[in-house]
């Protein structure tokens, strides 16, 4: 069965958009096919959401022309409090669908190491983005909206990191979104190679609250034998913006993925995190929190495959639900024949804060091999009364207490954020969320 949605935009439109950017070849018929696609296929089905009503497809403008960043003094005050201007070398900056900043230090240059636009990507390293992008981890055909993705990518990162180069400061991406007549439809590519390290911090930020859009978003992580990926992020997008976000990664031999996700959209947001580990040995962790409020609706969908003998899995997410919030997390461990002395943990934790709140956590083990170890962990509830009366004993009031436990609660994800202003910027949206 299809689901008919009108798309706004036509093959010509699209093959407008492409020689505009001057893409190869191959981009640019992927891109047709893929819009063909999405005319017919369905949309998915997270658990236990209907999102036929949300929207997905209708949008003021394809792409919005804005102003660049001649320098960081020109960025706002909410921007330019997550980045260290006078230590932060590697950065990039894209303002609705413009690259208005970018920056990457010699010494990496001189290393081979690529961090750009995802435009300029395309055109100065075409057949290094061809090799993997939209392949391995997520496919074009998969349903509606990675076919729509893949036919409007307007936007993103490239970050490459050679055999053997170990970067030790993160990497960084900064997402403006000032202006609601920009959808965003932003693909990010990270390929570490053999026995490679990088850690990556992308922050989602809109500046301007009011009026509908839509985001749709992909991310893609190769890690490569003996690589080690850590992927932090931090989504804070408007109300009035529908989210789609796929973050995938593949894992080869001894390869390691580390996620860090706070997950503090106010729109309505669906969300899939999906690790495959299948090298021998691999190693997958996903720390994810989130905070619900209003009337808005999310599903949270993390997943692990084992594919590889030896592999590692782990899966820690933690919700706060208030008002009249309703989310659902989907934790899954899989491990598939032939993984065995394979691996698989997950633990889903959610706080209501008020009668309407709503959260729905289900852990789930899907084991096709005898030899494995596997476990999950799930609540739903209130602040632990205990927990207030033992810091109310010692004097903190009830609503300081209840402040406490919560950011005790989503602890596991901030403090694993390795850029400090994004650390702080999670830290300052949890606390303007719950303002219990």
């Amino acid at each position: 069965m299809t689901t008919q949605m009108k798309l706004p935009v036509d093959q010509q439109a699209v093959q407008a958009f492409s020689e505009k950017n001057g893409e190869p070849g191959w981009l640019s018929s992927l891109r047709l096919d893929a819009l063909a696609k999405a005319e017919e296929l369905p949309l998915p089905k997270p658990d236990k959401t209907k999102i036929d009503k949300w929207n997905f497809t209708q949008f003021a403008s394809h792409t919005v022309d804005s102003e660049v960043y001649a320098s960081l003094e020109e960025l706002p005050e909410t921007v330019k409090s997550l980045v260290d201007a006078e230590k932060q070398e590697n950065l990039y900056i894209q303002r609705n669908n413009t690259p208005a900043y970018l920056k990457l230090s010699d010494s990496l240059k001189s290393k081979g190491v690529i961090f750009t636009d995802i435009f300029t990507a395309a055109k100065e390293h075409p057949e290094l983005v061809e090799q993997y992008f939209m392949k391995d981890a997520v496919q074009v055909d998969e349903h509606k909206l990675t076919a729509l993705h893949a036919a409007l990518v307007n936007g993103g990162a490239f970050l490459y990191v050679p055999k053997n180069v170990e970067l030790e400061e993160p990497i960084q991406a900064v997402y403006v979104h000032d202006n609601a007549d920009a959808a965003l439809f932003n693909h990010v590519l990270v390929v570490a190679e053999e026995n490679s390290a990088v850690t990556y911090v992308e922050s989602y930020l809109a500046t301007e609250g009011a009026g509908e859009s839509l985001a749709n978003i992909i991310t893609e992580v190769v890690a490569k034998d003996n690589a080690r990926v850590v992927y932090g992020a931090v989504d804070n997008l408007s109300e009035g913006t529908t989210t789609y976000v796929n973050r995938r990664g593949t894992a080869a031999r001894d390869a390691k993925i580390e996620w860090a996700l706070g997950m503090m959209n106010d729109g309505n947001t669906i969300s899939e995190n999906i690790t495959h580990l299948i090298g021998d040995n691999s190693h997958g962790d996903t720390k994810m929190v989130v905070v619900g409020r209003g009337n808005q609706k999310q599903n949270f969908t993390t997943n692990i495959r084992h594919w590889g003998k030896n592999s590692e899995g782990y899966i820690l997410k933690h919700g706060v639900m208030k008002d009249a919030a309703s989310s659902i997390f989907n934790g899954i461990g899989k491990i598939e024949h032939g993984a065995t002395k394979a691996n698989a943990e997950q633990e889903s934790r959610v706080l209501m804060l008020s009668e309407k709140a709503r959260g729905d956590a289900n852990p789930i083990l899907l084991i096709d091999e005898d030899d494995v170890t596997a476990g999950h962990a799930a609540s739903v509830g209130r602040v632990d009364p205990m927990q207030l009366f033992y810091l109310m004993s010692r004097g903190i009031s009830q609503k300081e207490a209840e402040r406490l436990v919560i950011h005790g609660f989503l602890a596991p994800v901030v403090t694993n954020l390795p850029i400090e202003g994004v650390k702080q910027q999670l830290t300052e949206v949890i606390e303007r969320k719950v303002n219990v």
